[in-house]
């Protein structure tokens, strides 16, 4: 693998602390506040919205510009956003700040996505976006449990500043690895445009959307629930997370080695079993090993339909994956505001700190059943929105070869 995924992996590492160490203080942070956990919780909703809008946005705004170029400056967003939260006076100013630093996350994600895919063979498209992605889930393993334990022991604010300082370790090594490649000939907006008339990638962006938002839907609160259901201490959280982090690791690096074997299978078997186990944490919830447990399988099988999905749009969006691809990175986070949206009305109802696995588990269902769809329109060859386009296209391509030999 080139050492420019490094690069790649060091910055999502940095994106992945930011996104996901919030969860881990959000009791610190609503108590400093004074509000409810249910209204911290739209600091997750707001970064994922942010990340959904500002993806497609930064994408087309860096159209005339290098790839290389557009990931520095999204960079350096990050480490305005961390900074802003840092010294946030009040909540809303706080929730402007993670907004901020969430404009940067989608359109990172998408256009990394593509660089990485364009530094290796056909055969290791999947695996070298797993790479990059693999710096998001080491930040779960490190970052994020590190930022949970600074957050509970010095306060939350040191934790925002730590983040927005790994942006500049981020920042110094996407200048200093990642080549200055040159953008595709001929490729304007409107042919990255032309991707969303593909039925098939708006069906992965959908499967997307509510397969990441099931694991979201239980995670967002899994401080409260293993304090409040569980019986943890308070400081079990940061370990807690770490387990997470190592599941997402693991989930992640199995999913874009068998993606690039068998694709469709591996998302029907990693949805299939995600479901099954969000729908099981609302019993094991209530037993703290048996809880730590399912804690690894969600982030085992949540990012292990990462790369695959990844990897289908930037197929399906062929000749223009750019955009397709950042927008690809916004439907993970519209999933995860739905979700934790979700799991904050479900609280709120009294339904219990348990009542967002059931959320997660129908969510991550109904991503299996688009995958099942999806797989029988591409056998039907039904696969644009004007059917057998891109079939047409390929076959073809096939044609010209053939009559060249």
């Amino acid at each position: 693998m080139p050492l420019a995924l490094l690069a790649l992996a060091i910055g999502a590492f940095g994106i992945g602390t930011t996104e996901f160490v919030i969860m881990g203080v959000l009791p610190e942070v609503a108590g400093d506040f004074g509000v409810s956990i249910p209204t911290a919780g739209l600091l997750v909703t707001g970064y994922a919205l942010g990340v959904m809008f500002g993806a497609p946005l930064m994408t087309v705004l860096g159209t005339k510009v290098s790839r290389k170029r557009m990931l520095m400056v999204l960079m350096g967003l990050f480490i305005v956003g961390n900074l802003l939260s840092a010294v946030a006076p009040t909540f809303a100013v706080m929730l402007i700040g993670r907004v901020v630093a969430s404009l940067a996350h989608g359109a990172f994600f998408g256009i990394g996505s593509v660089v990485a895919a364009d530094l290796v063979a056909p055969d290791k498209k999947a695996g070298a976006i797993a790479m990059m992605f693999t710096g998001l889930a080491v930040a779960n393993v490190v970052g994020v449990p590190l930022g949970t334990l600074v957050g509970q022991t010095v306060g939350w604010r040191f934790t925002f500043t730590l983040v927005a300082a790994l942006g500049v370790v981020g920042l110094v090594g996407i200048a200093r690895l990642v080549p200055d490649m040159p953008r595709t000939a001929g490729v304007r907006l409107r042919h990255e445009l032309a991707a969303f008339k593909n039925a098939q990638v708006l069906l992965a962006m959908a499967m997307t959307v509510l397969g990441f938002g099931g694991v979201f839907a239980a995670i967002t609160y899994i401080a409260p629930m293993m304090t409040h259901v569980a019986g943890f201490a308070d400081g079990s959280v940061t370990w807690l997370l770490v387990l997470f982090g190592l599941g997402m690791v693991g989930g992640n690096l199995v999913g874009g080695r068998y993606a690039d074997r068998a694709l469709m299978p591996m998302l029907y078997v990693s949805l299939g079993a995600l479901a099954v186990v969000l729908a099981l944490f609302t019993l094991t919830a209530h037993h703290k090993i048996l809880a730590a447990v399912t804690i690894v399988l969600i982030g085992a099988l949540g990012f292990a339909t990462v790369p695959p999905l990844q990897k289908r749009v930037l197929d399906q969006a062929h000749g223009a994956p750019t955009l397709a691809s950042a927008v690809n990175i916004g439907a993970f986070n519209l999933g995860n505001a739905l979700s934790a949206w979700l799991g904050g009305m479900v609280i709120a109802a009294g339904l219990g700190y348990t009542a967002p696995n059931w959320v997660g588990a129908t969510l991550a269902a109904g991503a299996l059943v688009l995958a099942v769809v999806s797989a029988a329109l591409e056998r039907r060859g039904t696969t644009s929105g004007r059917p057998g386009l891109l079939v047409a296209a390929g076959a073809g391509d096939g044609r010209q070869a053939a009559a060249r030999h």
